[in-house]
């Protein structure tokens, strides 16, 4: 019996490894927002928090990828679109337009905001891939949408940061195409070689945005505080580029081949409770009861849409 998620068809299997693996990966991106707002209030930018995450998640992983590369070079200048987009959109974009978001509003609300993506991802293999959503899934996607305004607050100016909210939704494009291009091997890309070469591509673009003045640039060795405790400045850098860069690419790009970028892209949503968490526990930081009932709508429409999804097909997509 397999499940078709419209982009792949999973096994049984498959699905109970594809979510285990989302699982692992969403508690390791969920730690980023934290630990990045931590970093940004002891006098970081969000450009130098991205940088130096990207590059030393790439340094750590730079050794696997050169051994399942097997020297072939000729296999990276054949997807070198696929590097280039991965690198620019699914990971410089994404965190930058996230890192930006938390500067300005709590880290759950733009973490909700940014996990409309699978909205997005729907939308795109509807229109570019002719694949029409049923009427669950629409459904789904309403609910999804009527929380994502109770998530935002509006009603509530005083504490509504509109600057937050554009780079938040900046946040969600980018986070659509981290799924919708994790699913492809391209020219069968290793999952690592993949996380690596994006990482590199969108380390290397944001500080070259930095120099020339796109971004700026800044950083201190001040410590930093978090909620009762306060620790290092290279401590919470060294989080975030060995757990929240390498271990949540490799195995988000593991779970997303496995499950599809459709389906992966709702598993993900497990980020969203270990980012308030997590916020809770580092900043204090806690949603008000109007957006928990937002996000439990926005989770709510997740289910309904993943129930609309077809129960099974032996056929290939």
């Amino acid at each position: 019996m397999a499940t078709l998620t419209h982009d792949t068809v999973v096994t049984s299997h498959r699905l109970r490894t594809g979510l285990l693996t989302a699982a692992l990966s969403a508690s390791a991106f969920g730690l980023s927002g934290p630990l990045a707002r931590g970093l940004m209030d002891a006098g970081w930018s969000p450009a130098s928090v991205v940088i130096v995450r990207v590059l030393l998640g790439a340094t750590v992983l730079l050794p696997v990828a050169l051994v399942q590369l097997h020297g072939d070079w000729n296999l990276l200048r054949r997807n070198a679109g696929l590097l280039l987009g991965y690198g620019l959109l699914a990971v410089a974009s994404a965190q930058l337009a996230y890192f930006n978001a938390v500067a300005h509003m709590a880290v759950g609300v733009a973490l909700l905001i940014e996990y409309t993506a699978p909205i997005a991802v729907i939308v795109w293999l509807w229109l570019r891939h002719s694949q029409k959503p049923g009427r669950a899934t629409v459904l789904g996607a309403i609910i999804g949408i009527a929380g994502l305004i109770l998530v935002l607050n509006l009603r509530d100016a005083a504490h509504t940061s509109w600057i937050g909210i554009a780079w938040a939704m900046g946040a969600m494009v980018g986070a659509a195409a981290y799924f919708i291009l994790s699913a492809h091997a391209g020219d069968a890309v290793p999952g690592t070689v993949l996380a690596t070469g994006g990482l590199l591509v969108g380390g290397i673009g944001i500080l070259a945005a930095g120099l020339i003045g796109i971004v700026p640039l800044h950083a201190t060795t001040n410590a930093v505080a978090f909620q009762g405790f306060t620790v290092d400045w290279w401590v919470p850098l060294l989080a975030l580029g060995v757990v929240t860069a390498a271990i949540a690419y490799v195995t988000g790009i593991t779970a997303t081949r496995l499950l599809g970028s459709r389906l992966a892209s709702f598993a993900a949503l497990g980020e969203v409770l270990a980012a308030i968490l997590f916020s809770w526990a580092l900043l204090g930081q806690t949603p008000a009861p109007i957006q928990l009932l937002g996000g439990a709508l926005i989770l709510i429409g997740v289910v309904v849409v993943r129930l609309g999804e077809p129960a099974d097909d032996l056929s290939a997509p």
